[in-house]
Protein backbone atom coordinates (compact mmCIF):
# COMPACT_ATOMS: atom_id res chain seq x y z
CA UNK A 1 0.00 0.00 0.00
CA UNK A 2 1.01 3.60 -0.56
CA UNK A 3 0.12 6.06 2.20
CA UNK A 4 -0.10 9.77 1.41
CA UNK A 5 -0.56 12.15 4.32
CA UNK A 6 -0.17 15.82 5.05
CA UNK A 7 -1.94 18.83 6.54
CA UNK A 8 -5.11 20.31 5.11
CA UNK A 9 -4.75 22.07 1.74
CA UNK A 10 -1.39 20.40 1.05
CA UNK A 11 -2.55 18.69 -2.16
CA UNK A 12 -2.93 15.11 -0.94
CA UNK A 13 -5.97 14.19 -3.00
CA UNK A 14 -4.58 15.44 -6.30
CA UNK A 15 -1.36 13.49 -5.80
CA UNK A 16 -3.11 10.31 -4.64
CA UNK A 17 -5.55 10.27 -7.56
CA UNK A 18 -2.73 10.95 -10.05
CA UNK A 19 -0.84 7.93 -8.69
CA UNK A 20 -4.03 5.87 -8.77
CA UNK A 21 -4.70 6.79 -12.41
CA UNK A 22 -1.27 5.58 -13.48
CA UNK A 23 -1.06 2.36 -11.47
CA UNK A 24 -4.63 1.01 -11.18
CA UNK A 25 -5.00 2.38 -7.70
CA UNK A 26 -7.97 2.96 -5.44
CA UNK A 27 -8.17 5.60 -2.75
CA UNK A 28 -8.96 4.67 0.86
CA UNK A 29 -9.79 7.92 2.60
CA UNK A 30 -8.43 8.62 6.09
CA UNK A 31 -10.50 11.71 6.85
CA UNK A 32 -12.79 11.76 9.86
CA UNK A 33 -15.37 14.08 8.27
CA UNK A 34 -15.46 13.00 4.64
CA UNK A 35 -17.44 9.94 5.71
CA UNK A 36 -20.56 12.16 5.83
CA UNK A 37 -22.90 12.61 2.88
CA UNK A 38 -23.69 16.13 1.66
CA UNK A 39 -20.81 17.60 3.67
CA UNK A 40 -18.66 18.31 0.63
CA UNK A 41 -17.28 21.84 0.63
CA UNK A 42 -16.96 21.98 4.40
CA UNK A 43 -14.87 18.81 4.51
CA UNK A 44 -12.84 19.59 1.38
CA UNK A 45 -13.76 16.38 -0.43
CA UNK A 46 -12.61 17.73 -3.81
CA UNK A 47 -14.56 14.99 -5.56
CA UNK A 48 -13.75 16.50 -8.95
CA UNK A 49 -10.15 15.40 -8.39
CA UNK A 50 -11.29 11.76 -8.49
CA UNK A 51 -11.61 12.06 -12.27
CA UNK A 52 -8.15 12.08 -13.89
CA UNK A 53 -7.91 12.51 -17.67
CA UNK A 54 -11.44 11.18 -18.00
CA UNK A 55 -10.78 8.19 -15.75
CA UNK A 56 -12.86 7.84 -12.58
CA UNK A 57 -10.76 6.79 -9.58
CA UNK A 58 -12.52 4.41 -7.17
CA UNK A 59 -12.64 5.58 -3.57
CA UNK A 60 -13.65 4.15 -0.22
CA UNK A 61 -14.80 5.46 3.20
CA UNK A 62 -16.31 8.61 1.71
CA UNK A 63 -20.06 9.39 1.89
CA UNK A 64 -20.93 6.36 4.03
CA UNK A 65 -22.96 8.01 6.83
CA UNK A 66 -25.54 10.76 7.17
CA UNK A 67 -24.60 13.97 9.01
CA UNK A 68 -25.19 13.75 12.75
CA UNK A 69 -23.70 10.28 13.05
CA UNK A 70 -20.67 10.07 15.36
CA UNK A 71 -18.10 8.08 13.43
CA UNK A 72 -15.02 6.89 15.31
CA UNK A 73 -11.60 5.31 14.92
CA UNK A 74 -12.93 1.83 15.76
CA UNK A 75 -15.34 1.98 12.81
CA UNK A 76 -12.69 3.49 10.57
CA UNK A 77 -10.27 0.67 11.22
CA UNK A 78 -12.94 -1.92 10.45
CA UNK A 79 -13.96 -0.05 7.28
CA UNK A 80 -10.31 0.29 6.27
CA UNK A 81 -9.57 -3.44 6.43
CA UNK A 82 -12.74 -4.19 4.48
CA UNK A 83 -11.79 -1.69 1.76
CA UNK A 84 -8.13 -2.77 1.74
CA UNK A 85 -9.07 -6.42 1.21
CA UNK A 86 -11.47 -5.53 -1.61
CA UNK A 87 -8.78 -3.54 -3.42
CA UNK A 88 -6.18 -6.30 -3.00
CA UNK A 89 -8.60 -8.96 -4.27
CA UNK A 90 -8.82 -6.99 -7.52
CA UNK A 91 -5.01 -6.82 -7.69
CA UNK A 92 -5.26 -3.03 -7.56
CA UNK A 93 -3.02 -0.70 -5.59
CA UNK A 94 -4.48 0.54 -2.27
CA UNK A 95 -3.63 4.19 -1.57
CA UNK A 96 -4.43 5.40 1.93
CA UNK A 97 -4.84 9.17 1.75
CA UNK A 98 -5.84 11.67 4.41
CA UNK A 99 -4.97 13.99 7.22
CA UNK A 100 -6.62 12.42 10.27
CA UNK A 101 -3.53 11.29 12.14
CA UNK A 102 -5.23 8.90 14.55
CA UNK A 103 -6.98 7.07 11.72
CA UNK A 104 -3.72 6.63 9.80
CA UNK A 105 -1.92 5.63 12.99
CA UNK A 106 -4.53 2.98 13.80
CA UNK A 107 -3.71 1.22 10.53
CA UNK A 108 0.04 1.72 10.35
CA UNK A 109 0.57 0.60 13.95
CA UNK A 110 -2.17 -2.01 13.90
CA UNK A 111 -4.17 -0.86 16.91
CA UNK A 112 -6.44 -3.60 18.19
CA UNK A 113 -9.69 -1.84 18.99
CA UNK A 114 -12.53 -3.67 20.67
CA UNK A 115 -16.22 -3.07 21.24
CA UNK A 116 -16.63 -2.14 24.88
CA UNK A 117 -19.98 -2.83 26.57
CA UNK A 118 -21.71 -0.13 28.60
CA UNK A 119 -20.76 0.02 32.28
CA UNK A 120 -23.84 1.65 33.79
CA UNK A 121 -22.49 1.59 37.36
CA UNK A 122 -19.24 3.35 36.37
CA UNK A 123 -21.09 5.78 34.14
CA UNK A 124 -23.44 6.83 36.94
CA UNK A 125 -20.48 7.34 39.26
CA UNK A 126 -18.64 9.48 36.69
CA UNK A 127 -21.66 11.73 36.13
CA UNK A 128 -21.03 13.23 39.57
CA UNK A 129 -17.78 14.85 38.40
CA UNK A 130 -17.16 18.10 36.55
CA UNK A 131 -15.79 17.92 33.00
CA UNK A 132 -12.28 19.04 34.00
CA UNK A 133 -12.14 16.37 36.69
CA UNK A 134 -13.17 13.74 34.14
CA UNK A 135 -10.47 14.86 31.73
CA UNK A 136 -7.89 14.62 34.51
CA UNK A 137 -9.10 11.14 35.38
CA UNK A 138 -8.89 10.08 31.74
CA UNK A 139 -5.37 11.52 31.43
CA UNK A 140 -4.22 9.16 34.19
CA UNK A 141 -5.37 6.21 32.11
CA UNK A 142 -4.13 7.17 28.63
CA UNK A 143 -2.34 9.85 26.63
CA UNK A 144 -4.83 12.42 25.39
CA UNK A 145 -3.82 12.60 21.72
CA UNK A 146 -7.41 12.71 20.46
CA UNK A 147 -9.34 15.86 21.44
CA UNK A 148 -12.58 14.18 20.33
CA UNK A 149 -12.44 12.03 23.48
CA UNK A 150 -12.79 15.13 25.66
CA UNK A 151 -15.02 17.32 23.47
CA UNK A 152 -18.09 16.70 25.66
CA UNK A 153 -18.81 15.25 29.10
CA UNK A 154 -20.55 12.22 27.59
CA UNK A 155 -17.63 11.43 25.27
CA UNK A 156 -15.13 11.82 28.11
CA UNK A 157 -17.15 9.45 30.28
CA UNK A 158 -17.25 6.95 27.43
CA UNK A 159 -13.48 7.28 26.94
CA UNK A 160 -12.93 6.52 30.63
CA UNK A 161 -15.30 3.58 30.34
CA UNK A 162 -13.29 2.18 27.41
CA UNK A 163 -9.91 2.78 29.10
CA UNK A 164 -11.14 1.08 32.27
CA UNK A 165 -12.40 -1.94 30.32
CA UNK A 166 -9.05 -2.31 28.55
CA UNK A 167 -7.18 -2.10 31.86
CA UNK A 168 -9.31 -4.73 33.58
CA UNK A 169 -9.43 -7.17 30.65
CA UNK A 170 -5.71 -7.16 29.76
CA UNK A 171 -6.38 -6.64 26.07
CA UNK A 172 -3.47 -6.79 23.64
CA UNK A 173 -3.75 -3.61 21.56
CA UNK A 174 -1.93 -4.58 18.36
CA UNK A 175 -2.85 -6.11 15.03
CA UNK A 176 -0.53 -7.21 12.21
CA UNK A 177 0.83 -4.21 10.33
CA UNK A 178 -0.12 -3.45 6.76
CA UNK A 179 2.98 -3.18 4.60
CA UNK A 180 3.19 0.35 3.25
CA UNK A 181 5.50 3.17 2.32
CA UNK A 182 4.45 6.52 3.70
CA UNK A 183 4.78 9.81 1.84
CA UNK A 184 4.03 13.20 3.32
CA UNK A 185 3.47 16.53 1.62
CA UNK A 186 5.20 19.39 3.40
CA UNK A 187 5.05 23.12 2.72
CA UNK A 188 6.89 26.09 4.15
CA UNK A 189 4.57 27.39 6.84
CA UNK A 190 3.87 30.75 5.20
CA UNK A 191 3.08 29.08 1.86
CA UNK A 192 0.70 26.61 3.50
CA UNK A 193 -1.10 29.49 5.23
CA UNK A 194 -1.59 31.17 1.84
CA UNK A 195 -2.98 27.93 0.38
CA UNK A 196 -5.36 27.47 3.30
CA UNK A 197 -6.65 31.04 3.04
CA UNK A 198 -7.07 30.86 -0.73
CA UNK A 199 -8.86 27.53 -0.49
CA UNK A 200 -11.21 28.88 2.19
CA UNK A 201 -12.10 31.91 0.05
CA UNK A 202 -12.83 29.64 -2.92
CA UNK A 203 -15.07 27.35 -0.88
CA UNK A 204 -16.99 30.28 0.56
CA UNK A 205 -17.41 31.78 -2.92
CA UNK A 206 -18.87 28.60 -4.39
CA UNK A 207 -21.43 28.00 -1.66
CA UNK A 208 -20.08 26.61 1.61
CA UNK A 209 -22.55 28.71 3.65
CA UNK A 210 -25.44 27.49 1.51
CA UNK A 211 -24.27 23.89 1.98
CA UNK A 212 -24.51 24.20 5.76
CA UNK A 213 -27.89 25.98 5.52
CA UNK A 214 -29.14 23.06 3.39
CA UNK A 215 -27.89 20.52 5.94
CA UNK A 216 -29.84 22.31 8.68
CA UNK A 217 -32.89 22.61 6.41
CA UNK A 218 -32.74 18.86 5.77
CA UNK A 219 -32.93 18.14 9.48
CA UNK A 220 -29.36 18.00 10.74
CA UNK A 221 -29.28 19.88 14.03
CA UNK A 222 -27.05 22.92 14.39
CA UNK A 223 -25.55 21.44 17.57
CA UNK A 224 -24.56 18.20 15.86
CA UNK A 225 -22.91 20.19 13.06
CA UNK A 226 -20.93 22.21 15.61
CA UNK A 227 -19.55 18.91 16.89
CA UNK A 228 -17.64 18.51 13.60
CA UNK A 229 -15.70 21.67 14.40
CA UNK A 230 -13.82 24.11 12.16
CA UNK A 231 -16.01 25.08 9.18
CA UNK A 232 -19.20 23.76 10.71
CA UNK A 233 -18.74 25.38 14.10
CA UNK A 234 -18.14 28.88 12.73
CA UNK A 235 -20.57 28.66 9.81
CA UNK A 236 -23.38 27.61 12.14
CA UNK A 237 -22.54 30.48 14.47
CA UNK A 238 -22.76 32.85 11.49
CA UNK A 239 -26.02 31.36 10.20
CA UNK A 240 -27.57 31.63 13.67
CA UNK A 241 -26.53 35.28 13.93
CA UNK A 242 -24.03 34.75 16.75
CA UNK A 243 -21.13 36.27 14.78
CA UNK A 244 -20.77 38.46 11.69
CA UNK A 245 -19.57 37.19 8.31
CA UNK A 246 -16.20 38.88 8.79
CA UNK A 247 -15.80 37.39 12.28
CA UNK A 248 -16.72 33.98 10.92
CA UNK A 249 -14.15 34.25 8.14
CA UNK A 250 -11.34 35.52 10.37
CA UNK A 251 -11.95 32.98 13.15
CA UNK A 252 -12.33 30.10 10.72
CA UNK A 253 -9.22 31.02 8.77
CA UNK A 254 -7.19 31.19 11.99
CA UNK A 255 -8.67 27.92 13.28
CA UNK A 256 -7.75 26.05 10.09
CA UNK A 257 -4.18 27.35 10.33
CA UNK A 258 -3.98 26.04 13.89
CA UNK A 259 -5.51 22.74 12.80
CA UNK A 260 -2.84 22.29 10.12
CA UNK A 261 -0.18 22.93 12.74
CA UNK A 262 -1.69 20.22 15.00
CA UNK A 263 -1.75 17.81 12.07
CA UNK A 264 1.96 18.31 11.47
CA UNK A 265 2.64 17.85 15.19
CA UNK A 266 0.85 14.48 15.00
CA UNK A 267 2.82 13.40 11.94
CA UNK A 268 6.12 14.36 13.57
CA UNK A 269 5.11 12.30 16.59
CA UNK A 270 4.45 9.35 14.31
CA UNK A 271 8.02 9.68 13.04
CA UNK A 272 9.40 9.74 16.57
CA UNK A 273 7.47 6.55 17.24
CA UNK A 274 9.15 4.75 14.37
CA UNK A 275 7.07 5.41 11.26
CA UNK A 276 9.26 6.54 8.36
CA UNK A 277 7.64 9.35 6.39
CA UNK A 278 9.22 10.24 3.07
CA UNK A 279 8.58 13.98 2.89
CA UNK A 280 7.97 15.60 -0.49
CA UNK A 281 8.17 19.37 -0.99
CA UNK A 282 4.70 20.62 -1.84
CA UNK A 283 6.12 23.21 -4.23
CA UNK A 284 7.36 20.53 -6.63
CA UNK A 285 5.34 19.93 -9.79
CA UNK A 286 2.85 17.09 -9.80
CA UNK A 287 5.04 15.26 -12.30
CA UNK A 288 8.04 15.50 -9.99
CA UNK A 289 6.04 14.38 -6.96
CA UNK A 290 4.83 11.32 -8.84
CA UNK A 291 8.40 10.57 -9.89
CA UNK A 292 9.61 10.79 -6.27
CA UNK A 293 7.02 8.21 -5.24
CA UNK A 294 7.45 5.84 -8.17
CA UNK A 295 11.25 5.90 -7.92
CA UNK A 296 11.16 4.82 -4.29
CA UNK A 297 8.02 2.67 -4.16
CA UNK A 298 8.25 0.61 -7.33
CA UNK A 299 12.04 0.22 -7.48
Amino acid sequence: MITILGPTASGKTGLATAIAARFDGEIISADSRQVYRNMNLGTGKDLDEYVVEGKSIPYHIIDIHDPGYEYNVFEFQSDFYEAYNKVKLKNNLPILCGGTGMYIDSVLKGYKLVKVPDNVELRNELKKFEHEELIERLSRKKQLHNSTDTSTIDRTIRAIEIATYIETHNIEMKLPKVETKVYGLVWERGELKKRITQRLKERLNIGMVAEVEQLISNGTSAESLKFYGLEYKFLVQYIEGEISYNDMYQKLNSAIHQFAKRQMTWFRRMEKQGIKINWIDGKLSLKEKIKRITDTYFN
